[in-house]
């Protein structure tokens, strides 16, 4: 059975008898669901024995001139989804509940890694989601938190957040989910039109032929790198995409140095397509 909460004392007063021996998971979501937040539904409940979702569109995540308003809103739907995954609670709070005082005056900011990648566009974007986040943890109390890998960014700046404040939660990322001809599922493709749609998965193929060129070898130099990582923007923007950042970082999201030896590299991609901007990353195993 699933049961939803609106409000942090229900949910708090309905998690605290069951802490002494039960394991919680946490999957925080905006809504709006699709396949790949079902499956970190089906990670959390892999781990844990109680299973929260959070549903909340969190207006501290959001900037000046973005899609806070039109950003699709289908509560009903998603928790039918999420009866079918068997996920105990929802928890869907008023935006009062959460932030009493609007903007918040507490911060949770996480230094130099939310300034790279999506951080040089969406300079406040990863101050929403520090605070968000902790609000979450806090409330919830998990022992497992559940993100999806296909936000690589956001997942690396969780567990930071989770390091440097000494939450003693386990963090684990999830897989990304793609749709049958590679696009990775967003909630932010329905923007796409038909046309667009069609195209979209051409972002990906262009990170899989980028892959393939830097697992051969031939990139020896951050000089080389960097006009391969012009190449793949040019054909890209070709297509009628228009980069945002196309960039390759070490696992940890720190620029590259070395060319030698067994790396693990991350090609690393937000790109607008229409009304769209569309994320994806692939990991890249490099051996010289």
């Amino acid at each position: 059975m699933t049961t939803t909460f609106d409000s942090i004392k229900t949910l708090r007063d309905a998690l605290k008898p069951l802490r002494a021996n039960k394991k919680i998971a946490l999957v925080p979501t905006m809504g709006n669901l699709h396949e790949g937040h079902i499956s970190l539904v089906k990670l959390a409940k892999q781990h844990a024995d109680i299973v929260v979702v959070s549903i909340f569109v969190n207006p501290t995540q959001f900037g000046v001139g973005e899609d806070l308003d039109s950003y699709p809103r289908t509560l009903k739907a998603d928790t039918e989804m999420l009866k079918d995954a068997e996920a105990d609670y929802v928890f869907a709070p008023y935006v009062e509940d959460m932030y009493p005082v609007m903007p918040p005056p507490t911060q949770v900011l996480a230094g130099n890694i939310s300034q790279i990648l999506c951080g040089k566009s969406r300079p406040t974007h990863f101050d929403g989601v520090g605070i968000v986040v902790t609000k979450l943890f806090n409330i919830v109390q998990p022992d497992v938190a559940i993100f999806g890998k296909k936000d690589y960014q956001q997942l690396a700046i969780i567990k930071q957040l989770v390091r440097d404040l000494s939450f003693d939660i386990e963090i684990i990322g999830g897989p990304i989910v793609r749709a049958a001809d590679g696009l990775a599922l967003s909630s932010r493709n329905q923007y796409l039109t038909p046309m667009e749609r069609a195209i979209a998965p051409q972002l990906n193929i262009a990170l899989h032929r980028l892959a393939i060129k830097l697992q051969s070898g031939a990139v020896k130099s951050i000089e080389a790198l960097q006009v391969l990582i012009h190449d793949s923007i040019k054909a890209i923007n070709a297509l009628g995409f228009k980069i945002d950042y196309l960039e390759v970082k070490n696992q940890d999201l720190t620029p590259i140095t070395k060319f030698s030896g067994h790396q693990t590299w991350i090609i690393a991609v937000a790109a607008w397509f229409g009304k769209a901007r569309l994320l994806d990353n692939v990991e890249v195993e490099v051996q010289y």
